[in-house]
């Protein structure tokens, strides 16, 4: 960003769901109904939204820890491999093999110790056997291929699942930031100016004002 206190526009419609919340809290909402001439809260959203850099500037830490994240979210994602186009048939012939193999191994060397017992003439009995040993042997290292690639799987989801929920906790501290410390005092402050109102509203902030539990406005983008 050129400017390092200025919005991305990817977050901007972010901004406006938090100025609608921040418009919606008691002491702003009333303080705008006592404009008898119905036209303060359009005023109030306009000025707001031409002075967005002087209220996400409030809120500057947690959007410069909300981009980090964003960043590190975004390269974990270019580095992660992508599955090459025979990846599907390559995984069913791992998931397949150990058990196709071991029912095959087991087939064998059942046929092969039957031949013994029959004393079948001819070295087919022993092939069978030696058969049946390496189809055993098959299964078993392919077991193992297929537990290690389940394995890397799963951690390779826990890592991404840790990334987009730290990115996310940013996101929701930034938005937290913002209306408490930037957005809020800025609109009291116009509230306080604007002529067609009376006295300016508190100061205080409003209790339950939040980004996680607030009950208006509509849901953020994310």
């Amino acid at each position: 960003m050129a400017d390092p206190l200025g919005l991305r526009p990817e977050e901007r419609a972010e901004f406006e769901a938090v100025l609608h919340l921040a418009l919606n809290t008691p002491d702003v909402r009333s303080a705008l109904h006592a404009d008898p001439t119905g036209q303060a809260a359009p005023r109030l959203r306009i000025r707001a939204l031409a002075d967005t850099d002087r209220i996400t500037a409030a809120a500057y830490s947690e959007y410069r820890t909300y981009l980090t994240c964003l960043a590190l979210n975004a390269s974990t994602e270019e580095t992660t491999p992508r599955r090459p186009a025979g990846a599907g048939l390559v995984a069913a012939l791992v998931a397949l093999t150990p058990p196709v193999a071991a029912s095959s191994a087991a087939v064998l060397l059942v046929l092969s110790y039957l031949l013994q017992l029959t004393d079948a003439p001819g070295t087919l009995p022993g092939s069978l056997v030696t058969a049946g040993w390496i189809l055993a042997l098959i299964a078993a290292v392919s077991t193992l291929i297929a537990l290690a690639a389940l394995l890397g799987t799963a951690i390779r989801g826990r890592g991404a699942s840790a990334h987009t929920a730290r990115l996310e906790q940013a996101r929701l501290d930034w938005q937290q930031a913002l209306l408490e410390r930037g957005m809020l005092p800025h609109l009291r402050r116009y509230l306080g100016e604007d002529l067609h109102l009376g006295s300016a509203p508190p100061t205080t902030p409003s209790p339950g004002t939040g980004i996680a539990d607030a009950k208006s406005g509509p849901p953020f983008t994310g």
